[in-house]
């Protein structure tokens, strides 16, 4: 009898490091995310940025506090009435940012979609099928790298037309290839492992191999590259607003702030300075974020 109780008692140990085990991936990527401090801070950052947007017409009313013209208000600093300020036009610049958040985000989530829908679909067949079609497909993305990409955007707004929907579609495009790339390189690894070839053995076809056994392993390296390409397409976003051929007036937008307002830099300097922060307070939170998604997400960091 005594025999058998210690022959039992291991197994009962093992109980709770099996139970450890059973952690899901992702509880473990959240665990090592938290120990991230920097992270943590550009995750609640941006926290903080969302909420504005979805709120924003709670925050400030869209037409009578953002759109609206006060021409005996123009271009007054900040105060108890405008927290920070109004611009060339008397509108106020913080009902103007938090509007503006809501386009941002709207543009770089939108666009990045977009390009991770695009380039990741021809990255997987790529990858998965290789040969000739891998070769075809990777050259043409090839093409599309040699072309830089804010000029690439500019060329399809300026054949579109500068709006919304066609600001998305021009970020997106550009950014096709390095989701496209990084997709491929996944597959590569993937696609020869034991767990593919029992799915190909069970008679499972190609478009469900890649999209419920190759797809949802590759998902960390563009989750990664999904973080940092929101923080580039709102860049791009306000880059093109800059110019004149983004997000157009009087609709609230960071980067056409910025350019409203830089002709009266020296003596309303509230006008760009405001914007401009919130531009680099956001993509520096992205940055900070997609950093320690990078570290969490990576193998060889596992405890």
């Amino acid at each position: 009898m005594s025999s058998v109780t210690s022959a039992a008692k291991p197994v009962g140990l093992d109980k709770p490091k099996t139970k450890s085990k059973k952690r899901s991936q992702w509880a473990e990527v959240w665990r090592r995310l938290k120990q991230n401090k920097m992270a943590m801070l550009g995750l609640m950052i941006i926290g903080v940025i969302i909420f504005c947007a979805i709120f924003a017409d709670v925050i400030a009313d869209y037409d009578t506090v953002a759109i609206k013209q006060n021409l005996k208000a123009r271009m007054e600093g900040p105060s108890a009435e405008h927290i920070l300020g109004t611009d060339e036009f008397g509108r106020d610049i913080f009902a103007r940012m938090v509007h503006g958040a809501r386009v941002s985000l709207q543009v770089g989530l939108i666009a990045v979609g977009i390009a991770i829908l695009i380039g990741g679909s021809l990255g997987a067949v790529a990858g998965y099928y290789g040969g000739k079609l891998d070769n075809v497909i990777m050259r043409l993305m090839d093409v599309f790298l040699a072309i830089p990409s804010i000029l690439l955007a500019i060329a399809i707004v300026s054949a579109l037309g500068p709006n919304l929907f066609n600001l998305m579609l021009a970020i997106g495009v550009s950014s096709v290839p390095s989701y496209a790339r990084i997709v491929r390189a996944s597959v590569l690894s993937i696609r020869d492992q034991e767990f593919i070839e029992a799915a190909r053995a069970i008679g499972a076809d190609d478009f469900r191999i890649i999209t419920k056994h190759i797809i949802p392993n590759a998902l960390a390296p563009v989750i990664v590259q999904a973080t940092l390409g929101v923080a580039g397409a709102i860049l791009s976003t306000a880059g093109l607003s800059f110019i004149g051929m983004g997000i157009q007036p009087p609709a609230p937008e960071w980067g056409a702030m910025l350019s409203g307002g830089r002709q009266y830099l020296r003596y309303a300097w509230h006008i760009t300075a405001f914007p401009g922060v919130a531009i680099m307070i956001t993509i520096l939170a992205l940055n900070m974020l997609g950093d320690g998604l990078r570290d969490a997400l990576d193998p060889r960091l596992k405890s």
